[in-house]
Parts: C-alpha cells; structure tokens; sequence
C-alpha cells in the first residue's frame, strides 16, 4: 500500500536557481542596472527594463535579492565584470591611452598637451620623474631677528642675486627706527617697542 500522496505543486512560478535563464526583462534590468551605475535608481532600471512603474521597486528589490532571484544576481555581477575587463585600468592600457593623446595632440600642434601626456606617461613608469617636496613647519613670524638675519645671510650665499636687496631692506628699516628711536627720545615721546 502506497499511503503517499504525490507532492503539491507550489502556487506561482518555480523558484529560481542560479543556473535559471533570464527572461528579457530581467536581462534588459541588468544591462540597464550596471550601464547608469550610480546614476539611476534600481526602480528607474526596472521601469527602463519594461516593468510597470507601480510595481518596478518591487521587481528591482526581488532582481537584487540573492534568496529570490539569484541567476539575476549573478548576471549583475558577470555584467560588472565584464565592462571592469573592458573598461578597466590597467599599467599597460594606461600608458598606451597616454601615448595615444600625446600622439594626437603632436598631430593637432597641441605641444603644450603634447609634452604634459608625455611628463604624465614618465611619471606613470615610476623611474622618471622623482617628485620631491620639502615641508618645513613655522613662520617667519615665529622667528627671532637674529635667526632672520641668520637665514638671510645664508641666502645672501646661496642666492646672493635675490638676497642683496632683502638684506640692504632690512638694514634700512633698520637704520629708521633707530633715527625715530632718537627723534622720539629728543622730543620726550615715549617709545613703544
């Protein structure tokens, strides 16, 4: 005796796998999903795939829900991956688009473009160009005169063309307090220092 009953057929569409085939739809949403990436909404994807808008959030939330539709999920990802593959950047990819713009800014008479795609192509190979900075912290307002004068000086030696005149201007103020310092104290005026 066979006391089994044959199983129910559950109501509605069969449960997705992730070996489902897509319908056109949903094929359409993930095109449209990954193509505006960040700048559409997964409603607006559904509604450009062909879902009604009264029910697009729906639709959008059950094609990117791995439990309900995971061959969508696996589309999506696939997609990304593919355009990643083909768009991407890579070393190779991005010194060959640099060339590419410094050949065509040579063939438009555009040097200047020309010679920064260059610069840009030696930067990128990483043995070229060596950018070197140098951050000192501090002020002159936070210096004594006499580091001042001591920093002066050592310009005046390493770059005497543009310390003379930094120098000879600073002896001047120099020299005017000191005549205001002394006219002040004829005339009884107290100075403030």
């Amino acid at each position: 005796m066979n006391n089994l009953k044959p199983l129910k057929k559950g109501r509605g569409r069969p449960k997705a796998d992730i070996h489902s085939k897509l319908t056109r739809r949903q094929e359409k949403f993930v095109k449209e999903l990954v193509s505006n990436d960040g700048m559409i909404t997964y409603r607006e994807a559904a509604i450009n795939a062909g879902f009604p808008a009264s029910s697009a959030h729906t639709r959008a939330y059950e094609m990117t829900n791995p439990e309900i539709c995971p061959h969508v999920c696996r589309a999506i990802q696939a997609y990304r991956d593919e355009l990643d593959e083909k768009y991407g950047i890579t070393f190779k990819r991005h010194l060959r688009d640099l060339q590419r713009i410094r050949d065509l800014a040579l063939e438009n008479g555009a040097y200047s473009a020309a010679v920064q795609a260059e610069y840009r192509r030696g930067q990128a190979n990483g043995n070229i160009y060596i950018n070197k900075s140098e951050i000192r912290h501090g002020t002159i307002d936070s210096m004594s005169k006499e580091e001042v004068l001591k920093a002066l000086k050592e310009l005046k030696q390493n770059e005497p063309r543009y310390a003379e005149d930094v120098i000879e201007h600073e002896e001047e103020k120099s020299d005017q307090k000191r005549i205001r310092s002394v006219r002040t104290a004829k005339e009884g005026i107290p100075t403030i220092q």
